[in-house]
């Protein structure tokens, strides 16, 4: 939960020297950057800045750790995403579906959220489940040299990034261009996120 800010970026706290029952899997920002959210496995939320508490699966028991989590386009809910596809939708976060309880090929490990407010799954193989949201293609059944561990949504399409920094671009209309990936490149230590 430790955070680091860089260049225009303000920091409004963190975790850093909290005992957490769970690790923080992820951070989302608001709308205007004014704050953010941290998420915990566990579905806690903890909230900086002009970020606003909507509610939480802290506490409660989940049949899969929280992997990731989502703002609605303008900051007034949130969606979490567990490893099984669950959705727990909070604020003005409209639930449209999920994968829980569903056979998957392989874990989700993140979501995106559209301009229009629908969402994005993405599991470890690339496979993309929609959402009130276009689908545009996918990793799903490619032989990958490393796992899907993101996607970030921009303009009519997305992105997906591989832990050996390998991008995937699915534009749709006006969507994103593809500038290069670290795929092929020595790292020293796996990818873990993109943001668009």
């Amino acid at each position: 939960g430790g955070v680091f800010n860089f260049g225009s970026a303000s920091f409004y706290g963190s975790t850093g020297s909290i005992h957490l029952n769970k690790p923080v899997v992820g951070m989302a920002m608001t709308a205007d950057g004014g704050g953010y959210w941290l998420v915990a496995a566990d579905g806690g939320i903890f909230n900086y800045g002009d970020a606003q508490f909507y509610g939480s699966t802290g506490g409660m028991h989940l049949n899969s750790p929280i992997v990731g989590m989502a703002p609605t386009p303008n900051g007034l809910g949130d969606f979490l995403v567990a490893a099984d596809g669950g959705i727990f939708a909070y604020g003005n976060a409209a639930f449209a579906g999920s994968e829980g309880g569903k056979a998957l090929n392989k874990p989700i490990v993140g979501m995106a959220v559209t301009p229009a407010g629908g969402y994005y799954l993405v599991a470890s193989d690339g496979g993309i489940f929609t959402f009130n949201a276009l689908f545009h293609g996918s990793t799903g059944g490619t032989p990958l040299n490393a796992p899907i561990v993101g996607m970030g949504v921009t303009g009519g399409g997305y992105y997906l990034v591989a832990s050996d920094g390998g991008i995937f671009t699915y534009p749709g209309t006006g969507g994103p261009a593809f500038y290069g990936s670290a795929g092929g490149t020595k790292l020293s230590k796996p990818i873990v996120g993109i943001a668009a």
